[in-house]
């Protein structure tokens, strides 16, 4: 493993130099406009901001950059390992993205979970699971703000804001596009047209289309008890993404602005595809094909969503303040089915008997969420800036969870209609906020945030999973309600060495309120809750231009403690379990730079360490267990309660929290006209040891990922438009991206990705 890791990292390191020679023939660079970065402005603070000069670590990602990773039909995922210290991944298909800064997330796949990432599109939090999914298409940037966030934006947040900002209406005519078509009929369009349509009023279309043809044959050729048609060709793998959104923007006057959006989306795929025994006992390396799978149940894991929300933005300027009102609902529906236990129960026996058999099903009725955020803000460019506001959040839903005797055909042993449950949660928040920055000298900037935020949820039990005669034998709580109210704040300091170099600090303290997992009602276990989680951030760093602003290099070092951090282990159903653990400690260091050392070639890299630990000699998590066999390594002291298995997770990193990610990119153009220039261009990454549980073994750990993509292509800057040849994970790595635990089962990344591009800009 040592050695593989040892050729990956020399493999990227090698890409790096080969982009760099391209340009040895080159003259020496000159400090003019075709070596200059351009500015980076940011809205971290609500505000637009040169990023150089904003006191927290922010990571900008432009639009164009973000989709040259999705040409090969990647998804919000794709951010994982491009911007340092931020980490994604899913075990529940597109429809369920679970994101971790600094190591913070959450991985359970309740569909009421709770996430310490907030994810805020276009100045919208987006809090439940599945809108946090909601594709990002025709889009200006993306920040990643690490470490608590409070004072200023949505739902408080211990771990940080991935924040998308769309493009938005203009005066001027204008659009563009980005399609592509590869591997497996992959093919991608994201577009977007506007200008103006009356006088003071402009308006912008966006749309985005993707889709990929089914490509994985199931391969089991017995008997399902559901009715699942098997064998198979090309059973799944696909899907069909199809979204669109409207903006109207109004300035009736130099003091008013309106902005009207509304946003649809109709999604239809596959849920994620699980291998079993992909794992075998002693050896992390996964072992099963990514093509093909052995389903006897399930019905192809199929997963179908459909989204809409619409949001109004008011900002009237008053002179010395402008008040701003943003008003956002957002609802949701959908369902989504999976062979659990990603293979067929009868290739798998013990003592001659089928052994393992594994299906669910979520289904959300129905979501609605209403946000009103109000907004005070000073205007002009004063020594004093500030901002005061509130939130309120309402969020609520009917959810339903199916297991596998539900969907067996009447004739099939275990048949029961009545093995499902059905939930209604309700989440309500609200909270008051203020921040200010006030310049004390011309080089230092002092900067300080409160907020005071109510949280409140409730789960109703509404139908719980009675027998086949449909009497009902749960004995556990059917009403949860939990609240709390908690102060959160921050406090950071910039000062400007000199005009391109700066250093800051910052001190934040954030919670996330308490949780319930009703799910566990499914298996007629009682609902298992965590109460809130506070964290106190530290963290300092610089941020710097150099080489007469052709290298931008941003660095930050930090450290914080969690108490009562919320985790969430399995039961021996393979079910969420939520309990609290007294502390996380963590720290770490992240860097991002740009260099442009030569006219036409452009690098960046990104890097991030990090080492937690979860500080509780008390807490034990359940292991993998099959039938009452533990089935992996485990390399903790265990314990035994009962018939299940329990280790001690005291010492252990945050799950999902990779070591270490090191990103690189490269852009070399070579000028073949006036207008007209060939570029080639690459990204890589590589990813250090990431566990996926809470507790230690010799299976469920990556160590070692490394991806990568190129793309050879021709740009001519008069007409606007670029044709390319791409290709995503180039080197085909199969890499271990999850687990299912007491099944042994693998989680693959996406498979290698060819095709070419079209992209054009028009005004």
């Amino acid at each position: 493993m040592r050695y593989q890791t040892s050729r990956k990292l020399a493999f990227l390191l090698g890409a790096a130099v080969s982009v760099m020679g391209m340009a040895t023939a080159a003259q020496a660079r000159q400090a003019d406009a075709n070596t200059a970065l351009d500015e980076i402005v940011v809205t971290a603070e609500r505000r637009s901001v040169n990023l150089q000069k904003t006191p927290l670590s922010v990571a900008a990602v432009g639009g164009d950059q973000l989709r040259a990773v999705q040409a090969g039909g990647e998804d919000i995922l794709a951010l994982s390992g491009r911007v340092p210290s931020l980490y994604a991944e899913t075990t529940t298909g597109r429809i369920f993205p679970r994101f971790y800064i600094r190591g913070l997330g959450n991985i359970d796949f309740y569909l009421g979970a709770s996430q310490p990432v907030s994810i805020i599109q276009d100045d919208v939090v987006l809090e439940h699971v599945t809108l946090k999914s909601n594709p990002i298409f025709d889009v200006r940037q993306v920040e990643v703000l690490r470490g608590p966030q409070g004072s200023l934006f949505g739902r408080n947040t211990t771990a940080g804001i991935v924040k998308f900002d769309s493009i938005r209406p203009s005066e001027d005519f204008n659009g563009r596009f980005s399609a592509s078509y590869g591997s497996y009929g992959t093919t991608t369009f994201d577009g977007g047209i506007g200008g103006p349509i009356a006088p003071n009023l402009m308006f912008r279309a966006s749309v985005l289309y993707q889709h990929r043809d089914d490509w994985v044959d199931n391969t089991f050729a017995g008997v399902s008890a559901d009715g699942t048609k098997t064998p198979q060709k090309n059973a799944m793998g696909g899907f069909d993404e199809k979204d669109v959104r409207l903006q109207l923007l109004a300035t009736p006057n130099e003091k008013l602005t309106v902005l009207a959006s509304a946003h649809a989306r109709d999604y239809d795929g596959t849920s994620t595809l699980f291998l079993r025994n992909a794992m075998t006992k002693g050896s992390n390396k996964p072992n099963a094909p990514r093509d093909s799978v052995a389903y006897d149940e399930a019905n192809n894991n199929q997963q179908a969503y459909q989204m809409a929300g619409a949001s109004l933005n008011i900002a009237y300027d008053f002179g010395g303040v402008t008040l701003t009102s943003i008003s956002a609902y957002e609802t949701a529906k959908g369902k989504s089915r999976g062979d659990t236990d990603g293979g067929a129960a009868a290739n798998f026996p013990v003592g001659g008997v089928p052994n393992g058999f594994g299906q669910s099903m979520g289904q959300l009725r129905d979501l609605d969420q209403l946000t009103q955020e109000i907004r005070l803000a000073s205007n002009g460019e004063g020594k004093l800036k500030w901002q005061v506001g509130g939130l309120y959040f309402d969020s609520r839903d009917t959810t339903d969870f199916y297991q596998r005797g539900y969907f067996l055909l009447p004739t099939s042993a275990g048949y029961n209609p009545n093995n499902w449950v059905r939930l209604n949660n309700l989440n309500t928040s609200w909270a008051v906020f203020g921040q200010a920055s006030y310049e004390v000298t011309d080089a230092l900037t002092i900067t300080a945030g409160a907020r005071q935020t109510y949280d409140a949820k409730k789960t109703v039990l509404a139908k719980t999973s009675n027998n086949a005669a449909g009497v009902s034998t749960y004995n556990g709580r059917r009403y949860v309600r939990m609240t709390d109210e908690q102060p959160s704040w921050d406090l950071s300091a910039l000062y400007q060495v000199n005009p391109d170099f700066s250093v800051y600090a910052r001190v934040a303290k954030g919670f996330r309120g308490p949780t319930i997992q009703g799910r566990s009602a499914v298996f007629n276990a009682d609902f298992t809750t965590a109460d809130s989680e506070t964290i106190l951030s530290w963290e300092a760093g610089f941020k710097s231009t150099l080489l007469d602003n052709t290298l931008r290099f941003n660095a930050s070092a930090f450290t914080y403690e969690v108490k009562d951090i919320q985790l969430n282990g399995n039961d021996s159903n393979g079910n969420g379990v939520l309990f609290n653990a007294d502390k996380a400690k963590a720290y770490g260091v992240e860097a991002d730079l740009e260099w442009r050392p030569v006219p036409n070639l452009l690098l960046t890299a990104g890097a991030s360490y990090l080492h937690s630990e979860i500080k509780d000699k008390r807490v034990y998590a359940q292991v993998c267990a099959l039938n009452g066999v533990v089935v992996c390594t485990v390399e903790n002291p265990t314990i035994k309660v009962g018939a299940n298995t329990f280790a001690q997770i005291d010492g252990e990193p945050l799950p999902n929290a990779p070591e270490y990610n090191l990103n690189f990119t490269g852009r070399y153009d070579i000028p073949v006209s006036d207008s007209g220039r060939v570029f080639v261009a690459t990204d890589w990454n590589l990813q250090g040891y990431t566990n996926f549980v809470l507790y230690k073994t010799r299976e469920f750990y990556s160590k070692g990922n490394f991806e990568g993509g190129v793309k050879l292509g021709y740009e001519n800057l008069d007409k606007g438009y670029e044709i390319a040849l791409f290709g995503r994970n180039i080197t085909n790595e199969k890499n271990l991206k999850g687990v299912i635990e007491n099944y042994m089962a693998a989680v693959y990344n996406e498979p290698r990705v060819v095709g070419v591009s079209l992209s054009a800009k028009f005004n």
